[in-house]
């Protein structure tokens, strides 16, 4: 990873692009007020106070064993990429209803944005992490950052099975809600490196 917010900004940006993806998605004008958040789900009200919203949460970080393999054998600019490409970020995205339906609504709508859209480019990525950076949030300049560093994000369905769904959710210490799981695959670049291919680009 190439800075301190490199994993919070793969979060910040697949939260971002499930809230742009949503209202052109049309959820909102079956759901109505809704949020996407990217908190614990144990700190998520459910029962009489439960609101409609969708959660993205990372609960597990793993070795990416593919460029661990190439880092083995391969080049040395191939080596170099999967020394920076050595985690995957596994998520749980979990819908909540304030009505009947919402929930699966939200879900359904988050599912098939992703279907639709697996590869996140940086003409997605970008301009997210822009408006992070502009809207002063902590860590806004380590934001800008790594805006030109993250070349794509990968999101990949992880289907599991009863037990380790009845696992996950036990060690949440949460009530269960409808959920998915997905596996994000980033693609990152160092900082510097960033920096000076940015700066080559506005210099022609």
């Amino acid at each position: 990873m190439s800075s301190p917010l490199s994993i919070a900004s793969v979060t910040s940006v697949i939260k971002g692009f499930l809230e742009n993806g949503l209202v052109v998605h049309g959820a909102s004008a079956v759901v109505g007020d809704l949020s996407v958040t990217a908190l614990p789900p144990d700190r998520i009200a459910t029962g009489a106070d439960e609101r409609s919203q969708l959660n993205i949460y990372l609960y597990r970080i793993t070795p990416n064993t593919a460029w661990r393999t190439v880092a083995a054998s391969g080049s040395r600019e191939q080596v170099a990429r999967a020394m920076l490409l050595s985690l995957d970020l596994h998520y749980v995205l979990t819908a909540y209803g304030e009505r009947e339906y919402h929930a699966e609504t939200l879900l359904g709508s988050a599912v098939d944005l992703i279907h639709e859209t697996p590869v996140l480019t940086r003409e997605v990525i970008a301009p997210i992490l822009s408006a992070l950076a502009e809207h002063g949030n902590v860590g806004a300049t380590v934001f800008a950052d790594v805006i030109n560093s993250i070349d794509r994000i990968t999101l990949s369905p992880e289907f599991l099975s009863m037990e380790d769904l009845t696992k996950l959710w036990s060690a949440l210490q949460a009530r269960y809600r409808l959920s998915a799981t997905y596996q994000a695959s980033v693609l990152m670049r160092p900082v510097a490196d960033a920096v000076h291919s940015s700066q080559r680009g506005r210099n022609g």
